[in-house]
């Protein structure tokens, strides 16, 4: 696999609602778990949607992973330009940061929010230039907007072997109870 989507819950999805949330850094790890496998399996790039949540999250791992594999490249692919146009100042200069250490930034259309067919085009491109998607997404947890990406994800895997790749909350609480052993040792 040469080329990864990564994405899954929006943070109000999960209750998260600025930077300092402890349950960032767990859903980091989680990632960060899943795709070095990878990129030593020779991942040559990672591609988001860069919305805020675990896109951007992932988009830090990513930039740290560099440093140790710098064969790997990140992109974010956004549906329309100026995304982060609504967001609050603070999301902004985030977004601003991750920027920097992104090697491919483009948008699917060039103007700004028009209607749902933006995603579509941009979910469409994704899905075409990945090999494989890696989704942080829990049914059981209830469903968010990374359902309809698990679904075209399972239905390429039948129609064409894309590689699907799931993490789910107890994932990520794995990583947050080793954690809790690991500071009592």
């Amino acid at each position: 696999m040469k080329n990864l989507l990564v994405t899954g819950y929006r943070a109000h999805e999960l209750n998260i609602f600025d930077q300092k949330h402890k349950g960032i850094g767990y859903i980091q790890k989680a990632i960060a778990g899943k795709l070095i496998p990878l990129v030593e399996e020779g991942l040559e790039w990672v591609i988001t949607p860069g919305q805020y949540g675990v896109d951007l999250w992932a988009c830090e791992v990513v930039i740290a992973l560099k440093e140790q594999y710098p064969h790997l490249k990140l992109s974010i692919m956004t549906a329309f330009i100026q995304q982060e146009e609504k967001w609050n100042d603070a999301k902004k200069e985030y977004y601003g940061q991750i920027l920097k250490g992104v090697d491919y930034y483009g948008s699917v259309s060039k103007q700004p929010y028009s209607g749902v067919w933006q995603f579509t085009a941009r979910d469409e491109l994704l899905f075409r230039k990945t090999d494989g998607i890696l989704l942080f997404y829990d049914e059981d947890a209830g469903e968010g907007s990374p359902k309809f990406h698990k679904e075209r994800a399972l239905r390429k895997q039948q129609q064409d072997g894309y590689r699907y790749i799931g993490l789910t909350s107890e994932d990520v609480q794995s990583v947050a109870d080793e954690e809790s052993l690991n500071a009592y040792d």
